[in-house]
């Protein structure tokens, strides 16, 4: 339809880190730290996710529970799917949000997960799946579809996702590679057969919890080991506590790694030679 691609136009081509908060979302409800009180809106951390303005259609990589707030933030007027790398609160309970995009495209958002997510999915939101027995109005069920997810790469709206396999912890998530940029969130560990897919990166968005270590996310050290090892062009860190204040931070990494940011739009087709 002419409205929905003169809208979506605006943001094809971007890579848009929506969220780069960790699972509490930062500032943390109750905690008056220099970071949770600070004024820099890069200190402001919504539950990570991000938007891909792919050529035939945007979608999302996880649901956070700010979704609503980061659409309307970054102008996006709706998604046709979304990626998911695990089922954690802060990854998946955003859904709803995107059930006004269903119903404006008059079509289902496709859901693309594993099997294991797929069923907590369904578990955690029963009504958009079961048939409903009472308010059956048509806006009172959300549209969507699942899509299952391996480990083999898979075309979505223009573009070629691999998916990557990571350790969150002890539990298996996934990563995804687009182009060449890859989304790596809550990992603490890379399997040994996953490093392949982090070759040749333009841009890699990982993983970087906080100073300490930590059980199941890497610490700034251990990211910035796994950046030396793979050598992107560009590496920014997300899934970002409030132990890490942005631009204190930010002045003591290489000079082509940063934190990233709420709103930070990156180019999905590649940065240019000399970057």
């Amino acid at each position: 339809m002419q409205q929905e691609s003169n809208l979506f136009s605006q943001r094809r081509g971007e890579f848009i880190t929506m969220g780069t908060g960790t699972s509490v979302g930062i500032p943390i409800v109750g905690c008056d730290c220099n970071v949770c009180t600070s004024a820099n809106p890069k200190n402001q951390r919504g539950r990570t996710s991000v938007y891909v303005g792919a050529p035939e259609g945007g979608f999302l990589i996880d649901t956070p529970p700010e979704l609503r707030l980061q659409l309307l933030r970054e102008h996006i007027p709706w998604v046709h799917a979304v990626l998911y790398t695990h089922s954690h609160a802060d990854h998946i309970f955003g859904l709803d949000d995107v059930r006004i995009s269903g119903y404006r495209l008059e079509k289902s958002i496709m859901l693309h997960c594993e099997e294991i997510v797929e069923e907590q999915i369904r578990r955690s939101f029963n009504y958009a799946f079961e048939t409903p027995t009472y308010n059956t109005h048509h806006m009172s069920r959300p549209r969507l579809d699942f899509q299952t997810v391996t480990l083999e790469p898979f075309d979505l709206l223009g573009v070629r996702v691999q998916p990557i396999r990571l350790m969150h912890g002890t539990l298996p998530v996934l990563g995804y590679r687009i182009n060449n940029i890859a989304f790596c969130t809550d990992v603490s560990e890379i399997p040994p057969e996953s490093w392949q897919h982090l070759e040749g990166l333009d841009i890699l968005v990982l993983d970087a919890l906080r100073i300490k270590p930590h059980p199941t996310h890497f610490s700034l050290e251990q990211s910035l080991e796994v950046v030396e090892k793979v050598k992107p062009k560009r590496a920014y860190f997300t899934h970002i506590s409030h132990s890490l204040e942005h631009e204190e931070i930010n002045a003591s990494l290489p000079d082509h790694v940063e934190l990233a940011f709420d709103g930070l739009s990156l180019p999905l087709n590649g940065l240019p030679e000399n970057s």
